[in-house]
């Protein structure tokens, strides 16, 4: 990895990758292609910016992997300056339904207007309250998601109990169990 990502970073993207896996294109998933929760549109996106050719999302490398979630996911959420165990929650929910919604979660968690993006006046409140009870208000919002999603769309119940599982599992490590 490259010296700019942080240690709490690290640890994090160890969290998220044990959920992503490798290469899937389920037919059901509305993401399409997507390799290590990378879909094939966000890798196109990023490989132009950077001049670079497209190619299969398959062939996304680690590298790419983890600069694609630094500079995509955990620096637009303000990650590095959000207290623990508070970031990965936010993190991880970015990763998984979209970093405006993570956002949207993180806001209302800590009672501000409701906004898609992290603020700093979300980082200053997110910094006097409790982490912990923050983080799991984020994640109560992102299950509700999630049974919304599957009440709109039943097709898509073929994820809900790994979405669930992947919930419960940051549940337990956002609290030390």
């Amino acid at each position: 990895m490259s010296d700019k990502f942080t240690p709490r970073f690290r640890e994090s993207l160890r969290f998220v990758l044990k959920w992503e896996g490798g290469y899937t294109n389920h037919p059901a998933d509305p993401g399409g292609a997507t390799n290590m929760g990378i879909i094939q549109k966000v890798y196109d996106a990023w490989r132009t910016k950077k001049g670079l050719p497209r190619r299969p999302v398959k062939e996304i490398t680690r590298d790419e992997v983890e600069q694609i979630y630094w500079e995509n996911y955990w620096t637009p959420l303000k990650c590095s300056e959000l207290p623990k165990p508070l970031d990965l929650a936010v993190f991880d929910s970015g990763v998984n339904c979209g970093v405006g919604r993570a956002a949207l979660w993180l806001n209302t968690a800590l009672n501000l207007p409701a906004a898609m993006k992290v603020s700093a006046k979300t980082v200053e409140e997110a910094r006097k309250l409790n982490p912990l009870a923050i983080a799991r208000k984020v994640l109560d919002q992102r299950e509700k998601h999630y049974r919304t999603i599957v009440e709109k769309n039943p097709k898509l119940k073929v994820f809900l109990k790994g979405w669930l599982n992947r919930l419960n599992d940051l549940r337990k490590e956002i609290s030390g169990k």
